[in-house]
């Protein structure tokens, strides 16, 4: 990826700046109160309760510690990461997707029409993973996504499903706390993830001879439930603050996970909980690495605001949308540049 071509450089209105924001304030909740007591205190985890709700209603993301992933493990899996991207293209190509299975390796992959300036591998959570064969909703055939599994290096595979165990545990409890904050049941949500079509993905993001032209990912919101992303210690992750829509860089915390609500979450909570924009920065000489899992219900899953934050003060303002179709449709439009937006959450609130 030496010159910059053309397809990396995003409009005038959407390049990084260079004058840096740092976010201060980002809501960095301690989960021990939920994973350090053999008895949970009701009260700690009462105020537990209250903080994420807060930090979902204001920033749309926060950043947890003591969240019980062990640190060897995470360790383990950045290092077998930075090892199978630093292969040839064309060992990695050996496990490159195509247009039937994304998953595996993939270099060029478009955010907003704009080609992002990294390279990817993606993992799914369970093997395989049922999805509909099309977006059209009159469609009932569904087919299975599977795993490619690259031969280095030779552990790599073992140290993802360890991994993805620990982390659904993780997303599982916080999915919880959301559902309390909401004042729902703590297993409400529970029932869509049964067939969940999770994944992990490795990004990695080369050097960039222009970082103030091009992104590592361009500015997107994400579609599925929750994102548990571990990012490493160069940082690159910025966040439209809900504030005064300003781009604020999310400075590492060593050991930390960086959690966002996804679209899901946002119709779910019929808009108290707001989905944020966000993208990733390059640097010129520094090659970063970030490893998302998305946590996504199953792809039988009907979307839509929960009938008890419902009222007449409060009507339903989204149409209920089936999860799977909606994947489908956005995947199928991530590889490719298209001639408008692709399918947004927004495309099903209702007027």
């Amino acid at each position: 990826m030496g010159e910059v071509d053309t397809a990396f450089v995003q409009e005038l209105e959407h390049r990084p700046k260079l004058s840096i924001i740092e976010a201060q304030g980002i809501p960095e909740i301690d989960l021990s109160p939920i994973f350090h007591h053999e008895v949970p205190n009701p009260s700690a985890v009462d105020a537990l309760v209250k903080e994420i709700g807060s930090a979902c209603k204001e920033w749309g993301f926060f950043q947890v510690t003591n969240h019980g992933v062990p640190l060897s493990l995470r360790q383990k899996l950045e290092e077998a990461s930075r090892s199978f991207f630093a292969q040839s293209l064309e060992e990695k190509k050996k496990v490159a997707r195509d247009a039937i299975n994304p998953t595996g390796y993939y270099d060029t992959e478009h955010t907003k029409n704009v080609r992002d300036w990294k390279e990817v591998f993606d993992f799914l959570s369970k093997d395989p993973t049922l999805i509909p064969v099309t977006s059209d909703e009159h469609d009932v055939q569904v087919t299975q996504w599977t795993n490619q599994y690259p031969q280095y290096p030779s552990n790599f595979r073992t140290i993802i499903e360890e991994y993805i165990e620990e982390i659904e545990k993780l997303a599982f409890k916080l999915l919880e706390l959301i559902a309390l904050s909401l004042g729902v049941e703590a297993k409400r949500f529970e029932e869509f993830f049964k067939d969940q079509t999770s994944f992990i993905r490795f990004n990695h993001y080369p050097p960039c001879p222009y970082p103030d032209l091009a992104l590592g990912v361009g500015r997107h919101k994400d579609a599925g439930a929750l994102t548990v992303l571990a990012q490493d210690e160069v940082g690159g992750l910025e966040v439209k603050r809900k504030s005064d829509q300003e781009w604020v860089l999310v400075k590492p915390t060593p050991d930390a996970y960086i959690i966002n609500v996804g679209d899901i979450i946002q119709v779910w909570s019929n808009d108290a909980y707001e989905s944020v924009e966000h993208r990733a920065m390059v640097k010129k000489e520094t090659e970063r690495f970030s490893i998302p899992f998305f946590f996504n219900p199953g792809h039988d899953a009907e979307i839509k605001p929960l009938e008890k934050l419902i009222n007449e003060e409060n009507p339903s303002k989204y149409k209920a949308y089936k999860w799977g179709k909606f994947l489908v449709n956005r995947i199928n439009s991530n590889f490719k540049k298209q001639d408008g937006e692709n399918l947004q959450i927004y495309h099903y609130k209702l007027h």
